[in-house]
Formats: C-alpha cells, sequence, structure tokens
C-alpha cells in the first residue's frame, strides 16, 4: 500500500491568508499556487506590490519596454525565496524558455524572452511580475492548512488579471461566500 502525505492537488488555486496569520510574508496575502505535488508546493503572491514600476524593473535588467500600458504596473512582492529572481505570471500561456504551466491558459515564466516580448511586442499582455515566489517544502503546505493558516478556493483568471491588487483578495473571499471582514482571529478554536 502506498503511503502519500499529500490528500489534494491545490495547482491553480488560491491560498487566502487567514487573519491569524502572524508570518510578516504572508499576513493579508492572497497566493496564486501554481504548482502542488508530493514534492511540495510553489506560489506567488498577487495581492502584495513593491515600490517598482515595471518600467523601473525593464530598466534595471536592461530590457527595453517600447509598449505603452505596461509601464506604471506595480512589481509585486511575490514572496520570500529567490527574491532577487523576476516570476511573470502570464496568459497566455506562450512559449518561453522556461514555463511553468500551471493550467492550458496560464503559465509562470522565470526566462527572460518573456519580458522581452512584453517590451517589444505587448505580449503576453495579461501579466503580473513578481520578485521572488513563495515555497512549501513536501507537507508543509498541508501542516499549515491543517492549523487553518489559509482558506483554498478555486482560482478565477479574472481575478487574477481582470481586477487591481487591492480588490483581488475579498473578490477570492466572495468566491467562497466569506467576507473576510467576519473571519474571527481564532478561527477553529471554542
Amino acid at each position: 500500500m502506498k503511503s502519500t502525505t499529500q490528500s489534494c492537488d491545490l495547482t491553480d488555486h488560491f491560498l487566502i491568508a487567514m487573519p491569524a496569520m502572524t508570518d510578516p510574508y504572508f499576513s493579508g496575502t492572497l497566493d496564486y499556487n501554481c504548482e502542488h505535488n508530493d514534492q511540495g508546493a510553489l506560489g506567488v503572491i498577487v495581492n502584495r506590490p513593491i515600490d517598482m514600476t515595471l518600467a523601473a524593473l525593464f530598466e534595471k535588467v536592461e530590457v527595453p519596454l517600447e509598449t505603452a500600458g505596461f509601464e506604471r504596473m506595480p512589481v509585486y512582492f511575490g514572496g520570500p525565496v529567490q527574491t532577487d529572481r523576476g516570476f511573470v505570471l502570464h496568459r497566455p500561456i506562450g512559449g518561453w524558455q522556461s514555463t511553468l504551466a500551471v493550467n492550458s491558459h496560464i503559465g509562470l515564466t522565470s526566462s527572460r524572452d518573456v519580458l522581452q516580448s512584453v517590451g517589444h511586442e505587448g505580449d503576453p499582455s495579461e501579466i503580473i511580475v513578481t520578485l521572488g515566489y513563495s515555497g512549501w517544502s513536501a507537507g508543509q503546505l498541508e501542516d499549515e492548512l491543517g492549523q487553518n493558516a489559509w482558506l483554498t478556493v478555486p482560482a478565477q483568471p479574472h481575478i487574477l488579471f481582470g481586477m487591481p491588487f487591492e480588490d483581488r483578495l475579498p473578490a477570492a473571499m466572495d468566491a467562497l461566500g466569506i467576507s473576510f471582514a467576519n473571519l474571527a482571529e481564532d478561527a477553529g478554536h471554542a
């Protein structure tokens, strides 16, 4: 009989930090989970912009940003792992050098060619650029779920790509039928 620590696949799901989350990296965050398997999980925080625009990032990495409409977009804190590296969450998935296919429409790319395409052609047009990502070792996310650290809900692309960052967390909560303001600080403890 094969034993496994993973009871579900949360790839392409939102992870909603519960109000009692005290970790400063994740408190008040909405994480888009890009991969979840028996080796662990990987995602990016999609509601915590940093003090940098895409124009500034493109200048820093010496990629021309010739396409209008991207320059004022924020860069996000994607998580505490590899904060010196950029990651592009995008739709459509495309054919880049280093892409993790989340599903048949959304990819997470860490190679420079996706930035060059955005800069020159404006494609892919639906993007969220992060510095860093969120990572969990095997069984770690499941342990945190068991401690009521996160709520989960299947992700909806319109929340990712069609809403301002400040509306993403409330919209994910609405998808669960829950108001974030109504969550108790000590959920599950009488």
